[in-house]
């Protein structure tokens, strides 16, 4: 929740402002290393990826704003909130995704940043992470979950976040209906309100108003953060140093950042966000696989939609928009890079296509059949299913010129002669499987439990062409994101 002021302070430095400026704000971030000795870590895409993470540290709250905006209790030391921002390479986008803090998410073999104890992999509500290893394990979670390599990390607490809302002057949010929340003493009717940095805080933290919960929570944190890019943008901070400088040393001060994040990346920021605009700016949430998830030991979580979360954290490593607003549609349905793995609904038979013979040159884009899977995305082991000396190897090749990911080392099957093309496959793993056989017009499909990510494929003496595919393209607006200037108040 109050990552919106870490992302207003990167809108900020678009305004030209001086070096010396620059360099003097520098010197109030606090530091942390969150990238130490991390390994395997996710292939760099284009752009710039920030996990900006909110943490409930209230130390500095006085007594009297305790009181007036309900902020007793403990922390729990974690992260109430984890944004991750992409900013487009050609510096004219940022795209921000909501990632639910009850994300169902599995830790690795760690030790404990608070006691030093010793854990073994287990299950935990993802913002745990942050409990159990502080920066670093959460960092190397949200990499491992999303695919997504982190360029720098950001972390912001309430002191910070009412204080850069004062700073700007406040911040203008609208609401259709009433909200209110008696966790947070949040009362607002319909209409448009003008919110300090305390009032800021208690819209952005509720959660009890509806059944939404915590989703909810997350689509009003993105709204107020559309407004604080507006107001930044709108109320001249961006081109008056005094007021720069004001705004960006409280906020940094009291942020704490990879020590990767200083003064020459502000400056960059600077250079490639000039012009940067509540429309600039595109919000999204991680898609959900329907109802909670009650875990033994854990409690209720969430579980991403395996397919499209997929598809969304692809777009963002491959600097694609999510909005067409910005550009064509978010993603082509695919699943891990080099498994095709992707759990999917249920099955349905293959489209067919036209086939090309072996050696001749494929047909254009445009006449290749549709696929939910990308070829490169299905790994495929081939079997010759006749005695045809050679079959198992041309089916092979035909693939691998079609773009699919074989083994390049076909066998022979040790059944009996198969008359059709079978393709077998783990039900996990039908989407893949539909989208082999489209390129096998006529093959039978044979789901086979626990038989893993990789498909196989038994060449039968029917065998004669393997059809040209190609992705699908996705329906617009598959990621419900909305940019900035559709959620403001008009």
């Amino acid at each position: 929740m109050r990552m919106a002021t870490t992302l207003s302070v990167l809108v900020l430095g678009a305004g030209g402002i001086g070096h010396a400026v620059i360099t003097s704000l520098d010197t109030g971030i606090g530091r942390v290393d969150p990238f130490k000795d991390m390994k395997n870590r996710p292939s760099a895409g284009h752009g710039l990826n920030l996990l900006l993470v909110g943490t409930d540290g209230r130390d500095k709250i006085t007594e009297e704003e305790r009181q007036k905006y309900r902020l007793g209790g403990h922390p729990c030391r974690c992260t109430d909130t984890i944004m991750l921002v992409h900013l487009s390479a050609d510096g004219e986008r940022a795209s921000v995704v909501s990632v639910p803090r009850d994300s169902y998410a599995e830790l690795p073999e760690h030790t404990d940043a608070a006691t030093g104890k010793r854990h073994e992999p287990h299950p935990v509500k993802l913002n745990a992470a942050y409990a159990e290893g502080g920066p670093h394990l959460t960092v190397s979670t949200v990499e491992r979950m999303t695919g997504v390599k982190i360029s720098h990390y950001l972390e912001v607490d309430f002191t910070s976040f009412m204080k850069t809302v004062d700073a700007l002057g406040g911040v203008e949010i609208c609401t259709p209906r009433a909200l209110k929340d008696a966790y947070t003493g949040l009362d607002l009717a319909p209409g448009t309100h003008s919110m300090n940095g305390g009032q800021a805080l208690q819209y952005v933290r509720s959660r009890h108003i509806d059944g939404a919960a915590d989703l909810g929570r997350m689509e009003r944190q993105q709204r107020f953060l559309a407004a604080l890019i507006d107001r930044a943008t709108n109320s001249g901070v961006l081109l008056n140093p005094v007021r720069f400088k004001e705004v960006s040393s409280t906020m940094l001060a009291s942020v704490r950042a990879d020590a990767g994040f200083g003064t020459e990346q502000l400056l960059a920021l600077n250079e490639a966000m000039r012009g940067f605009s509540p429309s600039s700016s595109e919000f999204t949430s991680v898609p959900l696989a329907g109802d909670s998830v009650s875990v033994k030991g854990v409690g209720s979580t969430v579980k991403w939609d395996p397919v499209k979360s997929k598809e969304l954290f692809r777009a963002l490593r491959e600097d694609r928009p999510l909005t067409t607003r910005h550009g064509p549609a978010a993603s082509h349905p695919a699943g891990e890079p080099g498994t095709g793995r992707e759990p999917g609904a249920g099955r349905e038979s293959a489209k067919q296509g036209d086939p090309v013979k072996q050696g001749e040159p494929a047909e254009p884009a445009g006449s290749a059949s549709p696929v939910d899977v990308k070829p490169q995305d299905i790994r495929v082991q081939v079997y010759n299913g006749t005695r045809m000396d050679g079959l198992g190897k041309r089916l092979d090749d035909a693939l691998h010129a079609t773009g699919f990911h074989t083994t390049r080392a076909p066998l022979n099957s040790d059944g009996p002669d198969q008359r059709h093309t079978v393709v077998m496959y783990d039900p996990r793993w039908d989407r893949s499987a539909k989208s082999l056989a489209a390129a096998l017009p006529g093959s039978e499909l044979r789901a086979v439990k626990q038989q893993g990510a990789t498909l196989k494929v038994v060449a039968g003496a029917d065998f004669t062409a393997v059809t040209p595919v190609r992705p699908r393209e996705a329906p617009k607006g598959r990621f419900g994101a909305k940019t900035g200037d559709q959620v403001v108040c008009p």
